[in-house]
């Protein structure tokens, strides 16, 4: 019979089976037929399951679901988690079973551009691995200023979907920047699962040429924003002996919840800079998505850089390289309007980050000698996987010549 094994323990894949079992007679009870309640949106005749782009190229289309499943951490132990997975394309009487177990970490990356209408359907396939939940989800566009409360995914003034459903949350991308997503319902437990992702939006100024530069953080008029080279790097960190209480049917230990797990891009370093997919102990990928940094001399990297920590603050920075902070909060560091007004930009060699802040940072390799640099926490207690050390919140910037 086959097993899986997480914490050391066996647990045999016949109990999934079961799961979907009781999961196909929740569906049949409540909505009639297993796919009848998995109905996406999106108004466009032609879509390309990779990119979610239309025939149209002011719409964009994207499918997620929501669940539960396994991601390897860096020291090799297998980890518990709820997570996103990217179903786009997906015919909608196969979702459900593309999507069970297959939550990964960090969540699929949606990148989208002003002026741009965003259709993103989100299902929720279940908790597979915990039978005894029917937690519903959301997806949060964090910081975005949506036009109805119906779409923010914040429980009390919108909707979350329960098992074996469907929403299509509806937005008209009117404003660039850095944000991210996650699910809000039972946000600390959600999110300290797992339930994360990068998300930015580029501005319409990109494709135009300004001072030697197509490509921007904002809609700055000069080219000042200009860019190379772009990375979305987001900050999370997770708390094992939680994972394990959820895993285990045991009441999660939100009081002294402790992140020994600090990474970026839902992983620790050397994995931060593995540029292959890992996969989970039941051979699926769940982390898709490295942190390594790669540019050459003479060249401006933006970096994207959100945290969704839930607990801790932290600090990043960066040896060697000059770094400019040009924006935070989805918002160009600018005064007095654009593009006449002062800007704000400012040096430095750090950055602090909160739970649910985010700043655009810009790297000029225009004086620096080609070589390996770092990009890590100088909070020097989580440079590592849990008790092993020389990992955790760090990854390579690599300039080459």
């Amino acid at each position: 019979m086959s097993k899986i094994k997480v914490k050391g323990r066996s647990v045999t894949v016949k109990v999934i089976n079961k799961y979907l079992i009781l999961v196909g007679l929740i569906l049949s009870i409540g909505v009639g037929r297993a796919h009848a309640a998995i109905l996406t949106q999106c108004p466009a005749t032609i879509l390309d399951p990779a990119t979610g782009q239309t025939t149209d190229p002011k719409i964009v289309c994207k499918h997620l679901t929501a669940g539960d499943g396994f991601i390897k951490m860096a020291d090799g132990t297998d980890i518990y988690v709820f997570g996103f997975s990217d179903v786009t394309g997906v015919p909608d009487n196969q979702v459900m079973d593309m999507g069970m177990l297959m939550a990964n970490f960090s969540a699929p990356t949606l990148v989208v551009q002003e002026g741009q209408k965003f259709y993103l359907s989100l299902t929720n396939v279940g908790m597979i691995m915990r039978p005894d939940l029917f937690d519903p989800h959301t997806v949060h566009f964090h910081g975005f200023p949506n036009a109805s409360a119906v779409f923010d995914g914040e429980p009390m003034s919108s909707i979350a979907i329960n098992m074996g459903n469907t929403i299509t949350y509806y937005y008209e991308l009117v404003e660039p920047g850095t944000h991210m997503y996650h699910c809000h319902v039972e946000a600390s437990e959600h999110m300290q699962m797992g339930m994360l992702g990068n998300l930015y939006v580029l501005p319409a100024q990109d494709g135009t040429p300004i001072n030697g530069y197509s490509k921007f953080a904002y809609n700055d008029g000069d080219g000042s924003t200009g860019y190379d080279v772009t990375y979305p790097i987001q900050i999370v960190s997770f708390d094992p002996n939680f994972h394990e209480a959820d895993m285990t049917f045991q009441p999660p230990p939100f009081a002294v919840m402790k992140d020994t797990y600090p990474m970026l891009n839902g992983r620790g370093y050397p994995d931060t800079v593995n540029t292959g997919i890992i996969l989970n102990v039941n051979g699926d990928p769940s982390q898709k998505m490295n942190a390594l940094i790669t540019a050459n001399v003479g060249q401006k990297i933006l970096l994207r850089i959100s945290s969704l920590s839930t607990v801790d603050f932290y600090t990043l920075t960066v040896l060697g390289i000059p770094m400019k902070v040009v924006g935070s909060g989805a918002r160009i560091f600018r005064g007095g309007g654009i593009p006449s007004g002062k800007d704000l930009y400012y040096n430095t060699n750090s950055i602090t980050l909160g739970g649910g802040e985010s700043v655009e940072v810009i790297l000029d390799a225009s004086n620096v000698p080609a070589g390996t640099y770092f990009l890590y926490t100088s909070n020097l207690n989580n440079l590592s996987n849990d008790s092993e050390d020389f990992g955790g919140m760090m990854t390579e910037i690599v300039i080459n010549p």
